[in-house]
């Protein structure tokens, strides 16, 4: 018989996040018995509920914009995973415990479930170090704490996943886990299931359609979209193409404000978060996709999935 598992994940909704959730699947089809612990998120608000098999225990959940508030933000996350895992645990005695960043803390309940046996697995998402010093560069001590909590996180792991080669090498260099312990798990979507035709009724008259999707957060460079569309719509006279911004974040409220302020609102539609069938629509709509993110350490060395 299989041992049972548990996957936990913080910055996103299951199953919201494909790749988790595409992990859990898998894992499930191979036989093995999977419960999921993640925050509530728009559309995905039930505490508890079982799709595909597979056990999803969600808790409630706010986006920080600070460096403090990121503190109670993941400090709060923290609390409710713990108190789920053992809710988990009590009724499933996993064995195996998953760990999806960021942040960089779930190694703290690692060690506690350590202490009855379990393993741990690091699935290695996002570079939280540099995604600190992109976006706290004025504040050092968050970016040591992050690499800290990171090469913490590394020595706890018995076995690290990363989502590309340079991910793997940091966990050689960085978290000094030998080669036998990290595996390139890639994710993307399966183009087969993917046979959508465009919905001209999305480009509402206009000729032209460009898509945004992902996360608003100031690294994302949604600022540069703005200023892009701004000098399309306002210094060319370009009135033929509607740009759909599709995604949420603490940067959305701002973004909406500037675009009304600078009078982009009837080009600009924001949608908030679509999932499924409404997002690839957009997507087979659409004549350009844009992915404003700057150049910076933390970008150059992810693969983002909406880019696949």
């Amino acid at each position: 018989m299989k041992p049972p598992i548990c996957i936990i994940v913080e910055n996103l909704a299951v199953p919201a996040d494909r790749r988790v959730w595409q992990e859990a699947n898998a894992l499930a089809e191979a036989g093995y018995s999977v419960s999921i612990i993640c925050p509530k998120g728009r559309g995905y608000n039930r505490s508890r509920e079982t799709l595909n098999g597979i056990e999803i225990y969600r808790h409630p959940s706010f986006n920080a914009s600070g460096a403090l508030g990121h503190v109670f933000e993941y400090s709060w996350a923290l609390a409710a995973e713990f108190f789920l895992a053992l809710r988990v645990y009590a009724r499933t005695r996993f064995r195996i415990l998953q760990a999806c960043n960021p942040p960089d803390t779930i190694f703290l309940i690692a060690l506690f479930f350590k202490l009855f046996g379990v393993r741990f697995i690091f699935d290695h998402h996002d570079l939280v170090p540099e995604l600190c010093r992109v976006r706290f560069a004025r504040i050092p001590l968050v970016h040591r704490v992050a690499r800290l909590a990171e090469r913490l996180t590394f020595r706890t792991a018995d076995v690290t996943l990363a989502t590309n080669e340079s991910f793997r090498r940091i966990a050689a260099v960085r978290g000094s886990v030998p080669p036998d312990r990290t595996f390139v798990v890639q994710t993307c979507p399966d183009l087969a299931k993917l046979c959508f035709t465009p919905r001209a009724g999305l480009k509402e008259g206009r000729t032209y359609l460009v898509a945004y999707v992902g996360i608003m957060e100031p690294q994302d460079g949604l600022g540069l979209l703005l200023d892009s569309i701004a000098h399309l719509v306002n210094a060319k006279g370009r009135r033929d193409t509607l740009f759909v911004l599709i995604g949420w974040g603490t940067e959305l409220p701002r973004l909406r404000a500037q675009a009304a302020k600078r009078g982009l609102a009837q080009w600009v539609k924001f949608t908030g978060p679509l999932y499924g069938d409404d997002l690839w629509a957009y997507l087979a709509t659409a004549d350009v996709a844009v992915a404003p993110e700057p150049v910076n350490e933390l970008i150059d060395k992810l693969t983002m999935i909406k880019i696949f």
